[in-house]
């Protein structure tokens, strides 16, 4: 294959500045790169969030463990701080050149990107593809196989079925993202051999917790209500750390200012009992932060892509008795949600309501509240909703110096648990690739809308004016293709329209919108 020495890229060069580069170098891979041509990608709201933070983005940091710096040197792909970088990490790609000493795949080869690099960490979270690595939004992408491929060896290209549309696969990774949020393992005790502390606020001075240093402590058991000397001891929580909050029957009184954006991106967890034993508190954690049964549950945001794809994982996974209620701002999104979402809940027996946040609210409690928006003011309201034993997702990522005053004596009383993931990992993505390839679920019903990379910066632009409702799909390939919601394939593209199917993105309608661009 003859490679250009010149494509175009979508590149971050600082915050809330993108600019389309119709002249970036094409690389040529060394000993252990592998050179790839960008099939699809699809646009995320994460994207957005590295656009506002850019090198304050805890994923845009340089890699503190691991691969040496002389290592990460010889990639040039490898764009941690305030280096220009190319988003977009929810892609396929085809394998179009490899160094010598590449071991795990060859030309040819179609895979699938996971995002994560889970063992390399940055100093608040880990690298990643399309942050401190640059991503997809190019016609060609760099990677390297001491970066993508873990400690137990696994690759993070994924091989994809050459049956499935580009799209499918791509939208993969944010739907494992999903899974995950719900998937994932909670500690439910003390960490062995970690770093603990009880703090007695009878006993406790402010001067004794700030001698700790801050991010130092995996396990707290705070014992009394003294919400200043708690709002003091949060910065010493470790990185997962655990916090026990045992009130023995007293109140903090007010709201405690508390690091809501430490739980999405640091993993920090919070659990309490208004009684005096701490194992009351442990015993409330959830094994995972799965739906169960009977739960009523409530999705906020959820005309939005991710929010769409919660309320379908949540109505399609089988858990019997459960009620699904989605709320929105916007009356548009509604109308879609419902048009998409009605007809499954109804043939699963799933209880299911669409509703406007502000005009239609729905009336609490809740068993399982996911926030779909980086809302701090959310979290609380949703502590307000919460049932007994709640579960409360943030599955948004507040930014993660931010905090916000929450009703933690009505927390406790709950024995609510906040958690947050960031990302997915190599067996989420397994899991639903293998539901997309057996037809269990089609990934391509949260499309919306299809982009050239000349749209995909109006494409980024809708994301953060959420004035597309679902996922936008940007094909590389497709030079000149404008940002076009499906809605209007038929006035601008009716050979491609001709192949929606009730009005959702296929196979037939990708491989209509290729031919269409390289005729």
């Amino acid at each position: 294959m003859i490679l250009p020495d010149r494509q175009r890229a979508v590149q971050l060069v600082g915050p809330d500045q993108l600019v389309l580069n119709p002249d970036k170098p094409v690389p040529r891979p060394g000993p252990h790169q592998i050179l790839a041509k960008v099939e699809v990608t699809g646009l995320c709201f994460s994207d957005l969030k590295l656009l506002k933070q850019f090198s304050a983005h805890p994923r845009k940091s340089d890699v503190v463990t691991t691969l040496q710096p002389e290592t990460l040197r010889e990639i040039p792909s490898y764009v941690p701080n305030e280096a220009p970088t190319v988003p977009g990490h929810e892609t396929v790609v085809r394998i179009v050149a490899v160094g010598d000493q590449v071991r795990t795949v060859k030309p040819g080869d179609r895979r699938l990107v996971q995002t994560d690099y889970r063992w390399l960490r940055t100093a608040e979270s880990c690298a990643a593809f399309g942050y401190n690595f640059e991503g997809a939004l190019q016609e060609y992408v760099l990677m390297d196989e001491r970066v993508i491929t873990s400690p137990e060896g696994e690759s993070m290209l994924l091989p994809a079925s050459e049956h499935l549309s580009a799209s499918a696969i791509a939208l993969v990774e944010p739907w494992a993202c999903v899974e995950d949020s719900y998937v994932v393992r909670e500690r439910q005790g003390r960490k062995p051999g970690g770093r603990s502390a009880t703090i007695d606020s009878a006993r406790t001075t402010r001067v004794d917790v700030e001698s700790y240093e801050d991010g130092s402590l995996d396990d707290v058991v705070f014992l009394g209500a003294n919400a200043d000397l708690l709002e003091a001891l949060f910065p010493k929580i470790a990185k997962n750390g655990l916090l026990n909050i045992v009130q023995r029957g007293e109140t903090f009184g007010r709201p405690v200012v508390t690091p809501v954006g430490r739980i999405h991106y640091g993993g920090v967890r919070i659990i309490g009992t208004r009684g005096a034993n701490p194992e009351e508190g442990y015993a409330a954690i959830p094994a995972t932060a799965e739906i169960r049964p009977g739960d009523r549950i409530l999705i906020v945001g959820a005309g939005g892509p991710m929010g769409t794809m919660h309320v379908i994982r949540n109505i399609c996974q089988g858990v019997p008795g459960i009620t699904v209620v989605g709320t929105d701002m916007s009356d548009e999104r509604l109308t879609q949600l419902r048009a998409l979402a009605a007809p499954l809940a109804a043939e699963r027996g799933v209880g299911f309501e669409a509703r406007h946040a502000k005009n239609d609210p729905p009336d609490g409690p809740f068993d399982y509240i996911a926030l779909m928006a980086p809302v701090p003011a959310l979290v609380a309201q949703a502590v307000d909703q919460a049932a007994r034993r709640a579960i409360i997702n943030i599955f948004a990522g507040i930014p993660a110096s931010v905090s916000h005053p929450i009703n933690l004596d009505r927390y406790v009383e709950q024995q609510a648990y906040f958690i947050g993931t960031s990302g997915s990992t190599l067996e989420d993505m397994r899991i639903v690739l293998k539901k997309v390839t057996d037809g269990s679920l089609d990934t391509n019903l949260s499309v919306a809308a299809v982009s050239g990379l000349e749209g995909a910066i109006d494409g980024i632009r809708a994301v953060e004016k959420q004035s597309i409702a679902g996922k936008i799909i940007v094909y590389p390939s497709c030079r000149g293709l404008p940002l076009t919601p499906l809605s209007e394939l038929h006035r601008r593209f009716p050979d491609v329209a001709a192949h929606l199917r009730d009005g959702a993105w296929t196979r037939e309608a990708e491989a209509a919108l290729l031919a269409h661009f390289q005729g």
